[in-house]
């Protein structure tokens, strides 16, 4: 260096990575910082913004409703999978009707985790990277675009929320019945019995349960699996299949959701009366192992016994590959229902009750 000034590239190496993991700290906690600037009973709506490395941006939309006094943060999220269209319109219609002014608490709504999935007619994955955005959790600070999404979700949304519902449907291919469901975690039992009961005062014609297997820092996943790894209440509606949009799937999202803020205290709208729902604590899983054209005669909640033939395979000449039967007994809810099918995709899943299941 000239003029006798000396120069360590150490000490500028330190300053300069202190300085970014400072900027990141500060850009971390956007969501939070509207949630503690937010004056009582407001809206407010921010985008947070995903770039990555392979020139991909995105964003996550996000609606913050603060109510009118104090109470738990209920976060609800729709679109991890942009065709599943009920979930994501229900979301729309809810935030456009809850009034803040009635509200006790925090709503934080992501009405489309995965807007280029939505935007860009694509069942399952984002199509700039190809990622399932519900098989990313907890994400990558500086991976593709759906894993930072996933990571933003993960750090951002789930440390703040009491409460967090993620709603899904049958996406393009699926047919699809509805249910509300959570997981049986035996070491956060007081999280899992409240979400037990907000599955069950949903109005859901079916509340089903899954066993909880995975430790504190394998990857969870799934996002409602994240946050109960974090130690939320963790829950999902199921609801809408093909593609669709029915009136009837929009309106029972939205009923499920109200319930639960009723349930919780945190908005007392009022609700129709509760069906009787039907518990099913297992599940059956039947993959294709083929690539091909997929022929069944089944419909989603449906009554299948075991050992009868859920569908068969062809190629494109019509010749049978294989053909597939049902493991055990139980009512089918979710299945492929178009005909292209790849291998690994799943066929159907068969719920069951099993007297044995714990927490139950």
């Amino acid at each position: 260096m000239t003029g006798g000034l000396t120069f360590d590239k150490n000490r500028v190496l330190k300053i300069f990575l202190l300085l970014v993991i400072s900027i990141q700290f500060i850009y971390s906690q956007e969501v939070v910082n509207v949630l503690n600037s937010a004056e009582k009973a407001t809206v407010k709506n921010i985008r947070i913004s995903v770039a990555d490395s392979l020139g991909n941006k995105g964003f996550l939309p996000v609606s913050i409703v603060k109510g009118h006094q104090e109470g738990p943060v209920f976060t609800i999220i729709a679109g991890i999978h942009g065709f599943e269209y009920p979930p994501i319109m229900a979301t729309q219609e809810l935030m456009k009707e809850i009034d803040a002014n009635q509200l006790s608490g925090t709503l934080i709504f992501v009405p489309i985790a995965n807007p280029d999935s939505f935007y860009g007619w694509s069942p399952y994955v984002n199509p700039k990277d190809k990622i399932n955005l519900n098989n990313a959790f907890p994400g990558k600070a500086n991976g593709t675009i759906t894993e930072q999404l996933a990571h933003k979700i993960t750090t951002e949304i789930i440390p703040i929320s009491d409460i967090f519902l993620d709603i899904h449907g049958g996406d393009a291919p699926e047919d699809l019945i509805p249910f509300a469901c959570y997981y049986r975690n035996e070491e956060k039992s007081e999280q899992t019995t409240l979400a037990k009961r907000l599955s069950e005062v949903a109005g859901f014609p079916y509340v089903v349960s899954y066993a909880y297997t995975i430790s504190d820092d394998e990857p969870a996943k799934y996002a409602f699996k994240q946050a109960v790894q974090d130690g939320k209440t963790g829950l999902s509606l199921e609801a809408g299949k093909l593609g669709n949009v029915d009136k009837s799937d929009v309106k029972l999202i939205k009923t499920g959701v109200y319930n639960m803020l009723h349930e919780t205290k945190m908005y007392l709208k009022e609700t129709p009366k509760k069906e009787a729902f039907v518990e099913l604590n297992g599940q059956s899983y039947i993959r294709s192992k083929e690539k091909g054209f997929y022929y069944t005669k089944w419909k989603a909640g449906e009554t299948i016994e075991k050992g009868e033939t859920v569908g068969y395979i062809t190629d494109e000449f019509g010749v049978t590959l294989a053909t597939y039967q049902a493991p055990l007994s139980g009512t089918v809810l979710y299945m492929h229902k178009s005909p292209p099918i790849n291998a690994g995709n799943t066929i159907m899943c068969i719920g069951y009750f099993d007297d044995n299941s714990e927490l139950d």
